[in-house]
């Protein structure tokens, strides 16, 4: 991309005033967002007045009210507070594989953590990993029993994002889980948007994350969160955690921004997860009825992809020139596809997207396609 159209791209999405994906608020606005939530906790007697709300390099306030809210949604006995994903992920398999005497992996060739991360599970942890799995396909006990040898831990991704956010039946998560239970595997839920999965299986958080023996979940994506993550398990599994949280330096003098964060996500947009997975569903439906070809075909989780006819370049610009001209945001990034002729991108139901006619996104997007 040249420096011309990142310019231009930028300009176009500071402009917009609404949003159908993406978007985010100002700075200033966010951190005045987050000063009125804090108030409101103290407001409530969640926190006591003056400066109960700060932690101190992890321990206590806010942090300490996240890790509790997050252990009673997903029903552990404890969770740690982290600063990103990558952090509580490869802790959480280090302690796992620690346990079990050793490295060896099991998680899908398309797992976030060996796609986007430059192999920091092998140069941090000296992790083997086997795949579970090889493309856009969900883990089952299947794949597992494929697997010989002792394993440290076997990773699930819900949804797998970069095979099309897939997600696994009720029935396939439970084999799985069962299977590694039966050969004694600790089974960890990568759940980066387990929220926004959990209307897929239609059972309580608590429920789904029982499956699994230790779980994570981002406050950035779905919460709209500034940062941050949260590790899940037994209480033993968490304070081996918080060591190494300490070790890789993720016990910050201070995490209470972002905990603050986490808990208005929690509060704010968790509510929402139902009503944006049936907006997704009818979405993905209504561009079928337009030629957009999604897929899922239906959705599994509150995020899919979309394929048009085109080149990559005419309907980004085409996106580009619709956003400059309408004020509205839309994806204006579209990949070649693997079908020549075609291009996808991903869309993501967020709580600005729920205040348009689901005809309405659907036109936007469909508009976009070559004629």
């Amino acid at each position: 991309m040249t420096e011309e159209l990142a310019a231009r791209q930028q300009a176009a999405a500071d402009a917009a005033t609404r949003h159908l994906t993406g978007g985010r608020p100002s700075p200033a606005s966010e951190l005045r967002s987050l000063a009125d939530h804090l108030d409101a906790l103290v407001e409530r007697g969640n926190l006591a007045p003056g400066t109960a709300g700060w932690d101190h390099y992890g321990d206590d306030g806010t942090v300490a009210l996240v890790e509790r809210r997050v252990a009673g949604l997903l029903g552990k006995p404890d969770a740690v507070f982290m600063p990103s994903g990558i952090m509580a992920q490869e802790i959480a398999l280090r302690v796992h594989c620690d346990a079990a005497g050793t490295r060896r992996v099991a998680m899908p060739d398309l797992s976030h953590l060996l796609v986007h991360e430059e192999d920091g599970p092998r140069r941090l942890h000296g992790f083997e990993v086997e795949h579970l799995t090889t493309g856009p396909q969900v883990a089952t006990a299947e794949h597992l029993a494929r697997i010989p040898g002792r394993l440290g831990a076997a990773l699930a991704e819900l949804p797998l994002r970069d095979g099309g956010y897939l997600l696994p039946t009720w029935e396939e998560l439970t084999g799985l889980s069962e299977a590694c239970r039966e050969r004694g595997v600790a089974l960890h839920l990568d759940g980066a948007r387990l929220w926004e999965s959990q209307p897929w299986f239609d059972r309580p958080l608590a429920e789904i994350a029982g499956l699994a023996d230790s779980v994570y979940v981002s406050f950035y994506k779905g919460l709209a969160g500034m940062a941050g993550a949260a590790l899940a398990g037994s209480e033993g599994l968490c304070a081996e955690a918080r060591v190494w949280r300490r070790r890789q330096g993720g016990t910050l003098f201070t995490l209470m921004p972002f905990a603050v964060g986490a808990l208005r996500g929690l509060e704010e947009h968790l509510p929402q997860m139902a009503a944006r997975h049936a907006y997704a569903r009818d979405w993905a439906a209504a561009l079928a009825e337009r030629g957009v070809r999604t897929v899922p075909a239906e959705p599994h989780a509150v995020a899919f992809r979309a394929y048009l006819p085109g080149s990559a370049d005419a309907v980004s610009e085409r996106a580009l020139a619709a956003v400059e001209r309408d004020k509205v945001m839309l994806p204006m990034q579209w990949r070649a596809a693997d079908v020549p002729g075609w291009v996808w991108t991903e869309l993501t139901v967020g709580a600005t997207t729920l205040a348009f006619d689901v005809a309405e996104a659907a036109d936007r997007i469909a508009a976009l396609a070559e004629d």
